[in-house]
């Protein structure tokens, strides 16, 4: 394989362009401290490298012969994204984020993992992002294809994982800032709830290419 800076620059850029993950990292780490903001980049995570397992068996293909599977994939997300938006702008002032019991803990943090896996899982955009970006860096001459495909697909799962965590810590961040004012507080959640349902609103629109 080559140009893996190449790679990791294209990745960067795109890990730094606002979107539903990041808005949805941000909002749950502010809310519900940081480790649940992690549990969700541990979802999203799994999401992607879902989404690099499907891409490498042609998923994005059986859009292309089937057009009404992506458009259902597509409905289902951006409703799930509406469905998070409209949650986030019914939110009361966030509570005190404490030591809470373990199992209140750990079912906290299931529910975050479930969130960041749907909403990334349901969105068809990052399934054709793999299937576009993989295999312009694959060396025909190289190792196997399919071990190129592993490398890069761990690479973007990893470096998301990166971004991700550095984003759930700024969103817990942010939290302990917002707990001392309750007017930011609510500008926070009318932000973070109209930049989901926005996203969603997108998300309807979106065509294959």
């Amino acid at each position: 394989m080559a140009n893996l800076w190449l790679f990791f620059l294209a990745l960067a850029v795109v890990y730094l362009l606002p979107g539903p993950d990041m808005i949805l990292l941000l909002q749950t780490g502010a809310r519900e401290g940081r480790g649940a903001a992690l549990a969700t980049a541990t979802g999203l995570a799994v999401a992607r490298a879902c989404h690099v397992a499907l891409a490498a068996l042609g998923l994005a293909a059986l859009f292309k012969a089937a057009p009404w599977t992506f458009d259902v994939v597509r409905l289902a997300g951006a409703a799930y994204l509406l469905w998070i938006g409209i949650q986030c702008l019914r939110s009361t002032l966030l509570p005190e984020i404490n030591a809470s019991a373990v199992p209140e803990r750990k079912a906290q943090w299931r529910e975050a993992i479930r969130r960041g896996l749907l909403t990334n899982l349901l969105n068809p955009k990052p399934l054709l992002f793999c299937s576009v970006l993989l295999p312009q860096f694959i060396v025909a001459d190289g190792a196997p294809v399919l071990t190129q495909f592993a490398v890069l697909g761990a690479m973007l799962v990893g470096i998301g994982l990166l971004f991700d965590s550095a984003y759930a810590v700024t969103g817990a961040a942010l939290g302990r800032w917002l707990h001392h004012n309750p007017t930011a507080q609510r500008l926070q959640q009318w932000l973070f709830g109209s930049l989901l349902i926005g996203f969603a609103v997108r998300l309807t629109f979106v065509q294959q290419v």
